[in-house]
């Protein structure tokens, strides 16, 4: 019997060799050979250009797609050969069981950041209406997913940024998702509003770094760079803070992994004391909550 087809005509010999779907992998791995996964990187991008699961491209490696799905395939893999990242080509990456659209316009949503998710929500109890800020929002990701978790939480997503501002409205639509979103440099577009929880991932890679130029060159600089030292973005952070921290609230900040000593001494010069600090599930330092000190 026949194996059926995947979006091709149904007699196999009639397609064209290099749109079968082992063909197709095995000239996207050669392609991608310098990429450290380039055999899943070849099967995640044919599943999606051929909009079948991985599964049936393992199972079923003498099927051929449709010679559009091979075409866009071949593009796809010299995009990612490039260097550019699978979840720009792919227009899509998964964040705490979020399927996000994302574009160049905002960072990629790491999983190291759902630490920061989890700290939250640690502190923010199901049946509590409170107030979160999410600082630099980009794709939305963060305050998402402390709305889907919490949905008595009155959730605002501020960014600097229009484009990437305009992704977490549209994120938070397909998701059927109600947060506020806010466009303002830092905190000056909120007046005298008070949250209690801020949560942001601030651009924390040194200027200097040379992944900047090399694998993040794809990703929105803003987002990354934190200046000289890395610690710019936590300085105009903790200092537009002032006035905007509800009386016993918290501030949660994502760090790099060698940046916890210098956070909390900034935060220290800020007013602000250390409460607790958290790791990611690598046991890498990743997460520091912050409450301003007692007057």
């Amino acid at each position: 019997m026949t194996a059926p087809h995947v979006g091709a005509r149904p007699d196999a010999s009639a397609e064209p060799r290099d749109c079968r779907i082992g063909a197709l992998l095995a000239r996207g791995v050669g392609v991608l050979a310098l990429s450290p996964t380039p055999r899943l990187d070849a099967e995640v991008l044919l599943a999606f250009c051929a909009d079948v699961p991985r599964a049936t491209l393992l199972a079923f490696p003498e099927r051929s797609v449709g010679t559009t799905a091979s075409a866009r395939f071949n593009a796809a893999v010299e995009r990612r050969a490039r260097g550019e990242p699978i979840a720009y080509i792919r227009g899509e990456k998964e964040f705490y069981s979020l399927p996000l659209r994302v574009t160049p316009s905002v960072l990629i949503p790491r999983a190291d950041t759902e630490v920061l998710v989890d700290t939250a929500l640690h502190y923010l109890d199901v049946d509590e209406r409170r107030s979160v800020l999410d600082v630099g929002t980009g794709s939305g990701a963060i305050a998402l997913a402390i709305k889907r978790e919490r949905p008595l939480a009155m959730v605002t997503a501020l960014d600097c940024d229009g484009a990437a501002l305009a992704v977490a409205r549209d994120n938070a639509v397909r998701l059927g998702l109600e947060i506020r979103c806010v466009k303002s440099n830092w905190l000056d577009a909120l007046g005298g509003e008070r949250f209690d929880f801020v949560v942001s991932n601030p651009p924390y890679v040194p200027s200097s770094n040379p992944e900047l130029a090399g694998p993040l060159r794809f990703e929105p600089r803003l987002a990354l760079d934190g200046g000289n030292d890395g610690l710019a973005a936590y300085r105009a952070l903790m200092r537009a803070m002032r006035g905007h921290l509800a009386s016993r609230g918290l501030l949660l900040v994502e760090h790099g992994h060698d940046q916890r000593p210098a956070v909390v001494a900034l935060a220290a010069e800020y007013g602000f004391a250390p409460r607790a600090v958290h790791d990611d599930l690598a046991g890498i330092p990743r997460v520091a909550v912050l409450a301003a000190r007692e007057p």
